[in-house]
């Protein structure tokens, strides 16, 4: 069956797999290779099929997708993949996340490994001697998933005329706003967790402070830094940072570099005097129950008021001892 003569249905949204893994089994992608449409993936031949042009000069208006019953069936996919952009574009949890495990329900229950001081000795093993173990068991609790979103609010009358390309910058600060929400959720949660806390040695982070969890931290490496604007202003001011390839790199790019190689990172809402130092290889696991979700009953039926974009996501500590908090005095 050609694309050009698919039977699109709100059902399709409805299935296990997704929308657009739904469409791409009623219209693989590999039957257009070495044709014009290599390339695309279903939804975007779609969007050729009906001449939607989403972005760049001479986007189309909103109203472009509602010319038929079928066309209007890709306006909610429309929308989740602008939120989706933006969220990737401010996302930084790929800087502290070592593993991201999707699931189809709201219960999960994570794993994780508890070495001892001694399970982390390399000690030889002798000749028929007991060969140290790396006990691996469920966690007691599950992973707690929060639903982060926006509700978009808006009358199709009001927005038929308005170009998708501007519609699509809003659509991606929605998603810029759902990943500082997972960003600071995830933040949180190793906060919160068994990590060891590391004593500073004042009130505001010092050279030594760092060290000290660099070392703690061993065999794991200190790969990232997260912390308030607060405590990272201090870090500017410390001895350490203030030679001329950090200078020079922070005052080009944003971003600092550390003695220790660490990335820092802000975290806005995180309070002043807990600075998070980990091992984004070994630390914390993403859990999310699907990706970005959104009405799409009503965003086809154009009853747009009040039409909820969310995406639900947990998160948990894989091995804590890979993330120390640097606690400073209040």
């Amino acid at each position: 069956m050609s694309f050009d003569n698919l039977r699109l249905e709100k059902g399709l949204y409805s299935t296990a797999k997704g929308f657009n893994a739904a469409l791409e089994e009623l219209d693989p992608s590999e039957n257009y290779i070495g044709t014009e449409y290599e390339g695309l993936d279903a939804y975007q031949r779609q969007l050729k099929r009906f001449d939607i042009k989403v972005s760049g000069t001479g986007s189309d208006s909103i109203s472009k997708f509602f010319q038929t019953s079928d066309s209007s069936v890709l306006f909610p996919e429309y929308i989740s993949r602008a939120v989706q952009a933006g969220l990737e574009t401010e996302d930084l949890l790929p800087k502290i996340v070592a593993t991201t495990t999707d699931i189809d329900s709201l219960d999960y229950r994570s794993i994780e490994s508890v070495p001892s001081e001694d399970d982390k000795m390399l000690k030889p093993v002798a000749q028929g001697a007991k060969i140290p173990q790396t006990v691996i068991k469920t966690k007691e609790n599950l992973t707690r998933l929060t639903k982060r979103g926006r509700m978009l609010v808006a009358s199709y009358e009001a927005i038929k005329f308005q170009k998708l390309d501007l519609f699509t910058i809003t659509l991606k600060q929605i998603g810029a706003y759902i990943a500082r929400c997972q960003f600071f959720d995830a933040v949180n949660m190793a906060l919160e967790s068994d990590a060891e806390t590391v004593e500073g040695a004042g009130s505001t982070v010092s050279y030594i402070d760092l060290v000290n969890a660099w070392n703690e931290l061993s065999p794991y490496k200190l790969t990232t830094i997260v912390a308030s604007y607060k405590d990272i202003c201090d870090m500017i001011d410390i001895t350490e940072f203030k030679d001329s390839n950090a200078g020079q790199n922070f005052h080009g790019t944003g971003r600092m570099i550390t003695p220790l190689g660490a990335e820092v990172l802000k975290c806005p809402g995180m309070e002043k005097g807990q600075i998070l130092a980990l091992d984004n290889s070994a630390a914390i696991e993403k859990v999310q129950a699907g990706g970005i979700i959104t009405e799409y009953d009503k965003l086809i039926d154009r009853q747009i008021e009040r039409a909820a974009i969310t995406a639900t996501a947990g998160f948990s500590m894989i091995s804590c001892d890979a993330a120390k908090v640097i606690v400073l005095d209040s």
